[in-house]
């Protein structure tokens, strides 16, 4: 009997369970008892739990200030306009979600690239001080699957060349950089509220922190249609309708009380699964946090070898994988014909979207399941 035949047989053997997913939105009575008290007693856009969520989420990034959109996309966006990027470059990583690029495209600026360092996974500041050029307005670090951008040497490159850091926190709500939580750390920091994110508004939506009351001021004008403050039908900036809806907001002031024990059992099965997958040579674990970088999980990638052959056996054994994500963004078609990528130009985030695969994380998996979803990695590669 072959390898293949020989590990077919191995699967075969095992019945089949309930699928293990590979996130799994929480929603309890508590949320839809503070969403029906929304619904029923606060104006249905902009109601009171609008501004108290903004409140509390700009109390918990340690900002002064929070403005709700009505996703993460809107939060990149409306922040590069706040910080007039327009006809400038933005850089960022292509080891991202697309819409970290697109965004710098709908705020007028063009989006170019510096690779990443493949023991964070996030942009190498190295790489940056390359990229950097006169028409260079701002940076956007992207905090990939929760894990810390390099913070420190990222503000030190902005700051001597008097660009603006806006930090894509997408899938880093409650991650840490150096004891302060990222978001807080740039000039503005945006976070989604996607329902796979580490919590959620039970849909899209999206918020943008910030200590600079200028640039809060301005991205709350851009959200609601460029409304002047205070005034109903005085509008000066081009806006967009981009609020956050009520119900919404009360959902996600429920999951920020929660935010942080669910932060915490993704770092314990995050420290289970390294243990459990420690001895396998064709699997490399993600990067552990450290006294400076404190990530939070937002997915569990792990890089091997025989990635799409193992994401189908696991499939087949009902347990849920992903690949985030199968294209770095300058390969996807639309960049290929916008700025004429052809492949090669950034290596080490090709590399990751050739061999990363996520397996399943989310704060209800058990550690029977987490030893269930080793025991069928282990079964593939030692056969």
């Amino acid at each position: 009997m072959n390898t293949d035949q020989s590990a077919e047989a191995t699967m075969s053997a095992y019945p089949r369970r309930p699928k293990i997913p590979l996130a799994k939105p929480v929603f309890d009575e508590e949320m839809k008892e503070a969403a029906v008290q929304a619904l029923q007693n606060e104006r249905f856009v902009l109601g009171e739990s609008v501004f108290k969520f903004e409140e509390e989420f700009a109390r918990y990034c340690g900002t002064k200030f929070s403005v709700s959109t009505a996703s993460g996309t809107a939060a990149l966006v409306l922040s590069m306009i706040a910080e007039e990027v327009r006809g400038g470059e933005v850089l960022t990583t292509p080891a991202s979600f697309v819409a970290s690029a697109n965004s710098i495209i709908h705020a007028g600026a063009t989006p170019k690239f510096a690779d990443i360092d493949l023991e964070t996974y996030t942009i190498d500041p190295a790489k940056v001080r390359l990229s950097l050029n006169d028409k260079t307005k701002a940076l956007m670090p992207v905090h990939l699957y929760g894990y810390p951008a390099a913070m420190k040497e990222l503000c030190e490159i902005a700051s001597k060349r008097g660009i603006a850091i806006i930090e894509d926190a997408c899938q880093a709500h409650g991650a840490s950089y150096d004891g302060r939580k990222v978001g807080g750390l740039g000039d503005a920091g945006c976070f989604s509220f996607f329902p796979s994110k580490n919590m959620t508004v039970a849909g899209d939506g999206g918020m943008i922190v910030t200590n600079d009351d200028t640039i809060a001021e301005r991205v709350a004008s851009l959200r609601d249609c460029g409304r002047a403050k205070g005034s109903k039908y005085v509008h000066r900036m081009l806006g967009f309708t981009e609020r956050l809806n009520t119900v919404q907001a009360a959902i996600g002031r429920v999951q920020l009380r929660r935010l942080d024990a669910w932060n915490e059992r993704r770092r314990q099965i995050a420290s289970k699964y390294n243990e459990l997958l420690s001895d396998l040579d064709d699997v490399i674990t993600p990067p552990n946090g450290d006294s400076i970088a404190w990530p939070v999980y937002h997915m569990y990638v792990i890089r091997c070898q025989r990635r799409d052959e193992l994401r189908a056996w696991l499939e087949r054994a009902g347990v849920e994988a992903g690949v985030h994500y199968p294209e770095p963004i300058h390969l996807q078609p639309l960049y290929r014909e916008m700025f004429r990528y052809r492949g090669g130009e950034f290596p080490n985030s090709e590399l990751l979207c050739r061999d990363a695969l996520s397996i399943p994380m989310h704060p209800n998996l058990t550690v029977d399941e987490a030893n269930f979803v080793s025991e069928r990695i282990h079964e593939l590669y030692q056969s």
